[in-house]
Protein backbone atom coordinates (compact mmCIF):
# COMPACT_ATOMS: atom_id res chain seq x y z
CA UNK A 1 0.00 0.00 0.00
CA UNK A 2 1.12 3.45 -0.86
CA UNK A 3 1.58 5.84 1.96
CA UNK A 4 -0.80 8.67 1.29
CA UNK A 5 0.80 11.88 2.57
CA UNK A 6 -1.33 13.58 5.11
CA UNK A 7 -2.14 17.22 4.70
CA UNK A 8 -0.57 19.47 7.28
CA UNK A 9 -3.00 21.49 9.21
CA UNK A 10 -2.46 25.21 9.35
CA UNK A 11 -3.30 25.45 13.00
CA UNK A 12 -0.09 24.11 14.62
CA UNK A 13 2.10 25.89 12.05
CA UNK A 14 0.30 29.14 12.70
CA UNK A 15 0.60 28.85 16.48
CA UNK A 16 4.16 27.54 16.44
CA UNK A 17 5.79 30.06 14.11
CA UNK A 18 3.69 32.85 12.65
CA UNK A 19 1.97 34.16 15.79
CA UNK A 20 5.14 34.12 17.94
CA UNK A 21 7.07 35.87 15.15
CA UNK A 22 4.40 38.55 14.82
CA UNK A 23 4.25 38.96 18.59
CA UNK A 24 8.02 39.29 18.92
CA UNK A 25 8.14 41.79 16.03
CA UNK A 26 5.35 43.88 17.56
CA UNK A 27 6.98 43.87 20.99
CA UNK A 28 10.32 44.81 19.44
CA UNK A 29 8.74 47.75 17.64
CA UNK A 30 7.00 48.92 20.83
CA UNK A 31 10.25 48.62 22.85
CA UNK A 32 12.28 50.56 20.28
CA UNK A 33 9.63 53.26 19.99
CA UNK A 34 9.31 53.58 23.78
CA UNK A 35 13.08 53.62 24.24
CA UNK A 36 13.54 56.37 21.71
CA UNK A 37 10.88 58.54 23.35
CA UNK A 38 12.14 57.75 26.86
CA UNK A 39 15.81 58.45 26.21
CA UNK A 40 15.33 61.42 23.87
CA UNK A 41 19.08 61.42 23.45
CA UNK A 42 19.72 64.14 20.90
CA UNK A 43 23.41 64.89 20.37
CA UNK A 44 24.80 67.93 22.13
CA UNK A 45 25.61 69.51 18.80
CA UNK A 46 23.37 68.98 15.82
CA UNK A 47 25.10 66.95 13.09
CA UNK A 48 25.39 69.92 10.81
CA UNK A 49 26.84 72.15 13.53
CA UNK A 50 29.29 69.53 14.80
CA UNK A 51 30.44 68.48 11.35
CA UNK A 52 30.94 72.08 10.26
CA UNK A 53 32.88 72.93 13.42
CA UNK A 54 35.11 69.85 13.16
CA UNK A 55 35.74 70.46 9.47
CA UNK A 56 36.70 74.05 10.15
CA UNK A 57 39.18 72.96 12.82
CA UNK A 58 40.71 69.87 11.16
CA UNK A 59 40.59 70.48 7.41
CA UNK A 60 43.79 71.74 5.75
CA UNK A 61 43.77 75.41 4.87
CA UNK A 62 43.75 74.82 1.11
CA UNK A 63 40.88 72.31 1.31
CA UNK A 64 38.85 74.57 3.58
CA UNK A 65 39.50 77.58 1.38
CA UNK A 66 38.46 75.71 -1.77
CA UNK A 67 35.25 74.52 -0.13
CA UNK A 68 34.52 77.98 1.24
CA UNK A 69 35.17 79.56 -2.18
CA UNK A 70 32.76 77.11 -3.80
CA UNK A 71 30.04 77.89 -1.23
CA UNK A 72 30.68 81.62 -1.54
CA UNK A 73 30.44 81.51 -5.33
CA UNK A 74 27.15 79.62 -5.17
CA UNK A 75 25.66 82.06 -2.68
CA UNK A 76 27.03 85.18 -4.34
CA UNK A 77 25.58 84.07 -7.67
CA UNK A 78 22.13 84.21 -6.07
CA UNK A 79 22.47 87.63 -4.43
CA UNK A 80 24.56 89.53 -6.96
CA UNK A 81 21.47 90.25 -9.02
CA UNK A 82 19.86 92.31 -6.26
CA UNK A 83 21.05 95.13 -4.04
CA UNK A 84 22.24 93.88 -0.65
CA UNK A 85 19.85 95.15 2.10
CA UNK A 86 21.39 96.60 5.26
CA UNK A 87 18.27 97.51 7.24
CA UNK A 88 18.35 96.00 10.70
CA UNK A 89 15.67 93.36 11.15
CA UNK A 90 15.16 92.76 7.44
CA UNK A 91 16.77 89.37 6.75
CA UNK A 92 16.17 86.54 4.32
CA UNK A 93 16.65 82.85 5.00
CA UNK A 94 19.63 82.88 2.63
CA UNK A 95 21.31 85.67 4.62
CA UNK A 96 20.71 83.72 7.83
CA UNK A 97 22.38 80.69 6.29
CA UNK A 98 25.36 82.74 5.10
CA UNK A 99 25.65 84.38 8.51
CA UNK A 100 25.78 80.96 10.17
CA UNK A 101 28.54 79.87 7.80
CA UNK A 102 30.52 83.01 8.55
CA UNK A 103 30.09 82.50 12.29
CA UNK A 104 31.19 78.86 12.09
CA UNK A 105 34.23 79.50 9.91
CA UNK A 106 32.85 77.89 6.76
CA UNK A 107 32.96 81.14 4.81
CA UNK A 108 35.95 83.47 5.04
CA UNK A 109 35.65 87.07 6.15
CA UNK A 110 37.33 89.69 4.01
CA UNK A 111 39.96 89.97 6.75
CA UNK A 112 40.68 86.24 6.63
CA UNK A 113 39.44 82.88 7.88
CA UNK A 114 37.86 83.15 11.36
CA UNK A 115 35.82 80.61 13.32
CA UNK A 116 33.67 82.52 15.82
CA UNK A 117 32.02 79.33 17.12
CA UNK A 118 35.36 77.97 18.38
CA UNK A 119 35.06 80.45 21.26
CA UNK A 120 31.43 81.60 21.25
CA UNK A 121 29.79 78.22 21.72
CA UNK A 122 26.34 77.42 20.35
CA UNK A 123 25.52 74.50 22.67
CA UNK A 124 25.21 74.10 26.42
CA UNK A 125 28.51 73.34 28.17
CA UNK A 126 29.35 70.91 30.97
CA UNK A 127 32.28 73.00 32.21
CA UNK A 128 32.49 76.76 32.54
CA UNK A 129 33.44 78.55 29.34
CA UNK A 130 34.45 82.14 29.95
CA UNK A 131 33.70 83.25 26.42
CA UNK A 132 30.20 84.63 25.84
CA UNK A 133 27.84 82.12 24.28
CA UNK A 134 26.56 82.86 20.80
CA UNK A 135 22.99 83.40 22.02
CA UNK A 136 24.25 85.76 24.74
CA UNK A 137 25.90 87.90 22.07
CA UNK A 138 22.61 87.84 20.20
CA UNK A 139 20.71 88.98 23.31
CA UNK A 140 23.06 91.94 23.85
CA UNK A 141 22.65 92.93 20.20
CA UNK A 142 18.85 92.64 20.38
CA UNK A 143 18.55 94.71 23.57
CA UNK A 144 20.40 97.73 22.15
CA UNK A 145 19.13 99.11 18.81
CA UNK A 146 22.32 101.17 18.47
CA UNK A 147 24.70 98.25 19.03
CA UNK A 148 27.07 97.84 16.09
CA UNK A 149 29.01 94.64 15.49
CA UNK A 150 31.15 96.46 12.95
CA UNK A 151 32.21 99.11 15.47
CA UNK A 152 32.79 96.56 18.25
CA UNK A 153 34.99 94.34 16.10
CA UNK A 154 36.87 97.03 14.18
CA UNK A 155 37.43 99.35 17.15
CA UNK A 156 37.74 97.10 20.25
CA UNK A 157 37.90 98.98 23.54
CA UNK A 158 39.05 96.24 25.94
CA UNK A 159 42.29 94.28 26.20
CA UNK A 160 40.42 90.96 25.94
CA UNK A 161 38.73 91.94 22.68
CA UNK A 162 41.99 93.23 21.22
CA UNK A 163 43.84 90.04 22.12
CA UNK A 164 41.19 87.52 21.04
CA UNK A 165 40.21 89.28 17.80
CA UNK A 166 43.61 90.46 16.63
CA UNK A 167 43.68 90.87 12.86
CA UNK A 168 39.91 90.44 12.50
CA UNK A 169 37.71 93.12 11.00
CA UNK A 170 34.25 92.88 9.46
CA UNK A 171 32.47 94.79 6.74
CA UNK A 172 28.98 96.23 6.90
CA UNK A 173 27.71 93.39 4.72
CA UNK A 174 29.28 90.78 7.03
CA UNK A 175 27.73 92.57 10.01
CA UNK A 176 24.31 92.27 8.38
CA UNK A 177 24.80 88.55 7.74
CA UNK A 178 25.88 87.94 11.34
CA UNK A 179 22.87 89.89 12.57
CA UNK A 180 20.67 87.60 10.47
CA UNK A 181 22.19 84.60 12.23
CA UNK A 182 21.65 86.32 15.60
CA UNK A 183 17.91 86.52 14.93
CA UNK A 184 17.94 82.77 14.29
CA UNK A 185 19.78 82.15 17.60
CA UNK A 186 17.28 84.27 19.53
CA UNK A 187 14.43 82.24 18.05
CA UNK A 188 15.96 78.77 18.44
CA UNK A 189 18.03 79.21 21.62
CA UNK A 190 20.95 76.95 22.62
CA UNK A 191 21.11 73.24 21.98
CA UNK A 192 20.40 71.24 25.11
CA UNK A 193 23.05 69.24 26.93
CA UNK A 194 21.89 65.66 27.51
CA UNK A 195 23.63 62.71 29.07
CA UNK A 196 23.92 59.38 27.28
CA UNK A 197 20.94 57.29 28.54
CA UNK A 198 22.89 54.18 29.51
CA UNK A 199 20.49 53.35 32.37
CA UNK A 200 17.52 53.55 30.03
CA UNK A 201 19.18 51.14 27.60
CA UNK A 202 19.89 48.66 30.41
CA UNK A 203 16.34 48.92 31.77
CA UNK A 204 14.54 48.51 28.45
CA UNK A 205 17.05 46.01 27.07
CA UNK A 206 16.55 43.66 30.00
CA UNK A 207 12.80 44.18 29.79
CA UNK A 208 12.86 43.14 26.13
CA UNK A 209 14.93 40.02 26.96
CA UNK A 210 12.44 39.09 29.66
CA UNK A 211 9.59 39.33 27.17
CA UNK A 212 11.44 37.11 24.72
CA UNK A 213 12.14 34.59 27.48
CA UNK A 214 8.45 34.45 28.46
CA UNK A 215 7.31 34.08 24.83
CA UNK A 216 9.83 31.33 24.16
CA UNK A 217 8.99 29.57 27.40
CA UNK A 218 5.24 29.47 26.65
CA UNK A 219 4.93 29.48 22.86
CA UNK A 220 7.96 29.02 20.59
CA UNK A 221 10.13 26.78 22.84
CA UNK A 222 13.22 27.25 20.71
CA UNK A 223 15.51 26.95 23.75
CA UNK A 224 14.80 23.59 25.34
CA UNK A 225 16.69 24.19 28.58
CA UNK A 226 14.31 26.13 30.86
CA UNK A 227 17.14 27.24 33.12
CA UNK A 228 18.08 29.90 30.55
CA UNK A 229 14.61 31.44 30.74
CA UNK A 230 14.64 31.35 34.52
CA UNK A 231 18.09 32.95 34.66
CA UNK A 232 17.05 35.81 32.33
CA UNK A 233 13.85 36.43 34.29
CA UNK A 234 15.63 36.30 37.64
CA UNK A 235 18.37 38.71 36.52
CA UNK A 236 15.86 41.09 34.90
CA UNK A 237 13.59 41.21 37.95
CA UNK A 238 16.60 41.81 40.23
CA UNK A 239 17.95 44.67 38.11
CA UNK A 240 14.52 46.26 37.63
CA UNK A 241 13.91 46.01 41.37
CA UNK A 242 17.23 47.72 42.05
CA UNK A 243 16.35 50.48 39.61
CA UNK A 244 12.96 50.97 41.23
CA UNK A 245 14.47 51.17 44.72
CA UNK A 246 17.22 53.58 43.66
CA UNK A 247 14.81 55.88 41.82
CA UNK A 248 12.40 55.86 44.78
CA UNK A 249 15.22 56.82 47.15
CA UNK A 250 16.44 59.59 44.83
CA UNK A 251 12.98 61.06 44.33
CA UNK A 252 13.27 64.79 45.02
CA UNK A 253 17.04 64.67 45.59
CA UNK A 254 19.37 66.70 43.40
CA UNK A 255 22.90 65.68 44.39
CA UNK A 256 25.36 67.04 41.81
CA UNK A 257 22.93 69.75 40.67
CA UNK A 258 24.92 72.59 39.07
CA UNK A 259 22.66 74.92 37.07
CA UNK A 260 23.88 77.51 34.57
CA UNK A 261 23.70 80.86 36.35
CA UNK A 262 22.73 84.10 34.55
CA UNK A 263 26.27 85.38 35.20
CA UNK A 264 29.41 83.25 35.09
CA UNK A 265 30.34 83.74 38.73
CA UNK A 266 33.31 81.75 40.02
CA UNK A 267 33.58 80.95 43.73
CA UNK A 268 37.12 79.76 43.05
CA UNK A 269 38.12 83.29 41.99
CA UNK A 270 36.12 85.21 44.58
CA UNK A 271 36.23 82.97 47.70
CA UNK A 272 39.43 81.10 46.78
CA UNK A 273 41.96 83.31 44.99
CA UNK A 274 40.68 86.64 46.37
CA UNK A 275 39.81 85.18 49.81
CA UNK A 276 36.47 86.98 50.10
CA UNK A 277 34.57 85.94 53.23
CA UNK A 278 31.36 84.00 52.51
CA UNK A 279 29.43 86.31 54.85
CA UNK A 280 30.33 89.36 52.75
CA UNK A 281 28.00 88.20 49.97
CA UNK A 282 25.69 85.95 52.01
CA UNK A 283 24.99 88.62 54.62
CA UNK A 284 22.01 86.93 56.34
CA UNK A 285 23.56 83.48 56.72
CA UNK A 286 23.81 83.85 60.53
CA UNK A 287 20.33 85.25 61.15
CA UNK A 288 17.96 83.71 58.63
CA UNK A 289 16.54 80.37 57.55
CA UNK A 290 18.57 80.62 54.33
CA UNK A 291 21.99 82.07 53.54
CA UNK A 292 20.53 84.59 51.10
CA UNK A 293 21.58 85.69 47.64
CA UNK A 294 23.62 88.88 47.16
CA UNK A 295 21.92 91.92 45.65
CA UNK A 296 23.15 93.94 42.68
CA UNK A 297 24.56 96.54 45.07
CA UNK A 298 26.72 93.94 46.80
CA UNK A 299 28.31 92.99 43.48
CA UNK A 300 28.74 96.64 42.47
CA UNK A 301 30.63 97.43 45.67
CA UNK A 302 33.60 95.89 43.89
CA UNK A 303 32.61 95.94 40.24
CA UNK A 304 32.04 99.67 40.06
CA UNK A 305 35.83 99.75 40.21
CA UNK A 306 36.74 96.35 38.71
CA UNK A 307 35.28 96.66 35.22
CA UNK A 308 37.10 93.83 33.46
CA UNK A 309 37.80 90.25 34.48
CA UNK A 310 40.96 88.39 33.57
CA UNK A 311 39.05 85.44 32.12
CA UNK A 312 35.69 86.91 31.13
CA UNK A 313 36.62 90.42 30.02
CA UNK A 314 33.80 92.96 30.41
CA UNK A 315 30.95 90.85 29.11
CA UNK A 316 29.89 89.15 32.37
CA UNK A 317 30.49 92.20 34.57
CA UNK A 318 28.42 94.32 32.18
CA UNK A 319 25.44 92.08 32.96
CA UNK A 320 25.47 93.47 36.52
CA UNK A 321 25.50 97.07 35.26
CA UNK A 322 22.71 96.40 32.76
CA UNK A 323 20.57 94.83 35.50
CA UNK A 324 21.15 97.85 37.74
CA UNK A 325 20.32 100.29 34.95
CA UNK A 326 17.10 98.39 34.19
CA UNK A 327 16.15 98.28 37.86
CA UNK A 328 15.93 94.50 37.83
CA UNK A 329 17.61 92.01 40.20
CA UNK A 330 19.92 89.35 38.82
CA UNK A 331 17.90 86.14 38.77
CA UNK A 332 20.36 83.74 40.39
CA UNK A 333 19.29 80.10 40.44
CA UNK A 334 19.19 78.46 43.84
CA UNK A 335 21.35 75.33 44.12
CA UNK A 336 20.60 73.92 47.60
CA UNK A 337 16.91 73.58 48.33
CA UNK A 338 15.09 71.31 50.79
CA UNK A 339 11.49 70.08 50.38
CA UNK A 340 8.74 72.28 51.82
CA UNK A 341 7.86 69.66 54.42
CA UNK A 342 11.31 69.94 56.03
CA UNK A 343 12.24 72.78 58.36
CA UNK A 344 15.85 73.95 58.20
CA UNK A 345 17.42 77.01 59.77
CA UNK A 346 20.75 78.17 58.38
CA UNK A 347 21.20 80.47 61.39
CA UNK A 348 20.70 77.54 63.81
CA UNK A 349 23.49 75.52 62.23
CA UNK A 350 25.90 78.44 61.83
CA UNK A 351 25.40 79.95 65.31
CA UNK A 352 24.44 77.10 67.64
CA UNK A 353 26.05 74.32 65.63
CA UNK A 354 29.20 76.35 64.79
CA UNK A 355 29.38 74.60 61.42
CA UNK A 356 31.69 75.70 58.63
CA UNK A 357 30.35 76.33 55.13
CA UNK A 358 32.38 73.41 53.76
CA UNK A 359 30.70 70.93 56.15
CA UNK A 360 27.52 70.99 54.06
CA UNK A 361 28.46 72.73 50.81
CA UNK A 362 31.83 71.10 50.12
CA UNK A 363 34.98 72.96 49.08
CA UNK A 364 33.11 75.83 47.44
CA UNK A 365 36.29 77.90 47.20
CA UNK A 366 37.63 75.42 44.64
CA UNK A 367 34.54 75.48 42.39
CA UNK A 368 34.07 77.60 39.30
CA UNK A 369 30.49 76.34 39.12
CA UNK A 370 28.83 75.63 42.48
CA UNK A 371 27.13 72.24 42.67
CA UNK A 372 25.19 70.41 45.38
CA UNK A 373 27.89 68.29 46.99
CA UNK A 374 25.73 66.23 49.37
CA UNK A 375 22.37 64.56 48.74
CA UNK A 376 20.70 66.46 51.65
CA UNK A 377 18.65 63.37 52.50
CA UNK A 378 17.14 62.75 55.92
CA UNK A 379 19.62 59.92 56.47
CA UNK A 380 22.54 62.25 55.77
CA UNK A 381 21.20 64.81 58.28
CA UNK A 382 20.54 62.19 60.99
CA UNK A 383 24.01 60.66 60.52
CA UNK A 384 25.56 64.06 61.12
CA UNK A 385 23.39 64.65 64.20
CA UNK A 386 24.31 61.27 65.68
CA UNK A 387 28.02 61.09 64.98
CA UNK A 388 29.35 64.64 65.37
CA UNK A 389 29.69 66.47 68.67
CA UNK A 390 28.42 70.03 68.85
CA UNK A 391 30.46 72.92 70.26
CA UNK A 392 28.80 72.50 73.64
CA UNK A 393 30.96 73.85 76.47
CA UNK A 394 31.78 77.35 75.29
CA UNK A 395 28.51 77.95 73.48
CA UNK A 396 26.01 80.25 75.26
CA UNK A 397 23.14 78.63 73.38
CA UNK A 398 23.59 75.39 75.39
CA UNK A 399 23.98 76.90 78.88
CA UNK A 400 20.46 75.73 79.85
CA UNK A 401 21.44 72.05 79.60
CA UNK A 402 22.79 71.86 83.16
CA UNK A 403 22.63 68.06 83.52
CA UNK A 404 24.73 67.52 80.41
CA UNK A 405 27.25 70.08 81.66
CA UNK A 406 27.47 68.20 84.97
CA UNK A 407 28.05 64.89 83.16
CA UNK A 408 30.91 66.40 81.16
CA UNK A 409 32.50 67.88 84.29
CA UNK A 410 32.26 64.55 86.12
CA UNK A 411 33.81 62.74 83.16
CA UNK A 412 30.72 60.63 82.59
CA UNK A 413 30.59 61.80 78.96
CA UNK A 414 33.17 63.59 76.87
CA UNK A 415 30.88 65.20 74.29
CA UNK A 416 27.32 65.91 73.25
CA UNK A 417 25.77 65.23 69.88
CA UNK A 418 22.88 67.07 68.27
CA UNK A 419 20.81 63.88 68.58
CA UNK A 420 21.06 64.10 72.39
CA UNK A 421 19.72 67.65 72.18
CA UNK A 422 16.63 66.71 70.17
CA UNK A 423 18.27 66.61 66.78
CA UNK A 424 16.63 63.32 65.79
CA UNK A 425 13.13 64.08 67.02
CA UNK A 426 10.62 64.04 64.16
CA UNK A 427 9.02 67.29 65.26
CA UNK A 428 12.32 69.13 65.11
CA UNK A 429 12.21 69.14 61.31
CA UNK A 430 8.68 68.02 60.41
CA UNK A 431 6.54 70.26 62.60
Amino acid sequence: MKNIPQKRTKGPYLHAYILPSLTIGLLAWIAVFTLSSFSNSEPINSPSNQDMTENAQTAPDDTLTDAADTIAQEDEAQVDSEEFPYDRGDYTSQQTRRGERLFKGLLPFESGQHDCSSCHYTSAQEEINWNPAAWELAEVWAENPEYSLETTMNQPLTARLMEDHEGMTITREEQHLLEAYYTHLLKEGPDTLQAYPIRAFIFWGLGFLMLLAIIDLIFTRVIKFKGVHILILFAGIAVHGQFAMAEAQNLGRTQGYAPDQPIKFSHLIHAGENDIDCNYCHTISSKSLSAGIPSNNTCLNCHNVIQEGTLSGQFEINKIHRAEENGEPIEWIRVHNLPDHSFFSHAQHVNAGQLECTDCHGDVETMHIVKQEEDLSMGWCLTCHRENDVDFLDNPYFEMYEKLHDKIKSGEIDGVTAAELGGEDCMSCHY
